[in-house]
């Protein structure tokens, strides 16, 4: 298994390409906050080590590759690949509230699931991959693999795992207290 320099502070950035002349970061958006959390990170460091940073969406067509495969529709993989990019550029605006992130920022969409894309993204060996993270249920560890876990496993370059905004934390820990409400039923006059 070989080292992917997944740390916890800023030394996994201290990289350069030689090839290319000017380092690299990668970084997952999907639009989570987890995801907007990493882009930020990731601005940051690029703004330190004057790197520059590829924002990342991957996306499959809806049944996965295997049900594109069986029933092939070209049309809806347009549409898919459209609303991916448009997926992707709103987050960005989300992100930089539409302005300029400060640093030299491409973007692109990857056809593909998200693990394999992100890790084949970052192939130079002068890359950086950055990835939301947080803890995850039992019930969602087993239902979706963890994309920062296969990052960690198979990527060749160091990965950082960015932890969840304090504000994500704080929503989801609302949502698993809330009391169950029940449906109200209607009010019917004269009864």
């Amino acid at each position: 298994m070989a080292d992917n320099g997944a740390g916890t502070g800023s030394e996994a950035f201290d990289t350069y390409d030689a090839d290319e002349g000017h380092r690299r970061i990668v970084v997952g958006v999907s639009g989570s906050l987890g995801s907007l959390a990493a882009l930020h990170h990731a601005v940051a460091e690029a703004r330190r080590v004057d790197a520059e940073v590829l924002a990342v969406h991957c996306w499959t067509p809806p049944g996965g590759e295997f049900g594109y495969r069986r029933s092939p529709c070209p049309p809806l993989l347009t549409a898919c690949r459209d609303a991916a990019a448009v997926r992707l550029r709103q987050a960005l605006d989300e992100a930089f509230g539409g302005g300029h992130a400060g640093v030299r920022l491409c973007s692109q969409t990857v056809r593909g699931e998200t693990g394999q894309a992100l890790v084949g993204s970052a192939d130079r060996p002068g890359d950086v991959l950055v990835l939301g993270a947080g803890v995850r249920g039992v019930l969602a560890r087993a239902l979706r693999p963890s994309v920062t876990a296969y990052c960690v496993r198979h990527a060749t370059c160091p990965v950082l795992a960015v932890p969840k905004p304090p504000l994500q934390r704080e929503l989801e820990a609302l949502e698993r207290h809330r009391p169950l409400l029940r449906p109200l039923r209607p009010l019917t006059v004269g009864r």
